[in-house]
């Protein structure tokens, strides 16, 4: 078995279909087929067979299946320690990060690190927070970058923590929030819970919800056109003097904050890279970092 047959069996498992797996590893479908086939001889056993749907896995072959995931984990934990033990800065780092981060804030962190250690690729995921702990649990990523801290029992640290606001172009009152058109988005479960938590003390009725679109950088878009309000992060309008904001404030008066971390499992910090990282991530002013 080569490297690339335990992908080839990964892959094939995600996708559960020929034509996909082969676009997915820029191989010809005949190549494709050819090797599941000699894989299945190696084993002796019938890993996949054809459905009218696609393709379905056998006992053995969820086995299979199960032992690539493993395995690759394995192969590249093997070439990281290799590389961590010379004396340069390299590799390819595995960074989670959400949407939100992944685009105003996650490039100019990884190119400022580039620049101190051009050696150092990346290969970035994004996915919820919450996701990106199963990420880290399974050792998917190296590090993650997360909204809220989800309960995670590694190792974490508070990079930043930025209020959360009532984001207008026009001028309004607070009272008069559950008579206005909200513009909603797709965002965590825990951080919706917050917001819900924080309306419900706040007001008897529901709010008044005029559209729901799938970013935050969307909604933004949405409120800088006057089409509505929005509950934000303050920063996403930190260079927008047109838009009003109202800070979100709890039970005692004081701001409501919605925080930024990095994760991690700690032994990761046995890479140098990883843990070059981590220290370079720290020191980073990420109020600033647009």
């Amino acid at each position: 078995m080569e490297d690339r047959d335990w992908l080839i069996i990964k892959v094939l498992h995600e996708q559960k279909n020929i034509t996909k797996t082969a676009q997915v590893l820029f191989i010809s479908q005949p190549a494709l087929t050819a090797r599941i086939r000699q894989i299945e001889q190696e084993f002796d056993v019938k890993m996949v067979y054809r459905g009218s749907r696609g393709i379905h896995f056998t006992p053995e072959g969820d086995y299979l299946a199960e032992c690539a995931q493993n395995m690759l984990t394995n192969i590249r934990q093997i070439k990281e320690q290799v590389v961590s033990m010379g004396t340069d800065i390299k590799g390819t780092l595995l960074v989670g990060s959400p949407n939100y981060l992944t685009k105003f804030k996650l490039p100019r962190l990884l190119g400022l690190f580039k620049e101190q250690y051009p050696n150092v690729e990346f290969n970035v995921v994004t996915a919820w927070s919450s996701d990106i702990c199963s990420l880290l649990q399974n050792q998917d990523i190296h590090v993650g970058f997360v909204r809220m801290d989800h309960g995670w029992r590694g190792e974490k640290h508070i990079l930043h923590e930025e209020p959360i606001c009532i984001a207008s172009k026009q001028e309004i009152k607070f009272n008069d929030l559950p008579q206005l058109p909200r513009i909603d988005y797709q965002t965590d479960v825990s951080y919706k819970m917050l917001l819900n938590n924080w309306w419900g003390k706040n007001f008897s009725q529901s709010p008044k919800i005029g559209m729901t679109v799938s970013h935050l950088d969307i909604c933004k878009g949405m409120v800088v056109n006057g089409l509505g309000y929005a509950i934000v992060p303050s920063t996403i309008f930190k260079n927008d003097e047109n838009i009003h904001q109202i800070a979100l404030m709890d039970n005692d008066g004081k701001p409501i904050l919605r925080q930024t971390l990095i994760m991690y499992q700690k032994e990761m910090l046995e890479l140098k890279m990883v843990r070059r990282f981590i220290d370079f991530a720290k020191t980073v002013d990420f109020n600033n970092l647009i």
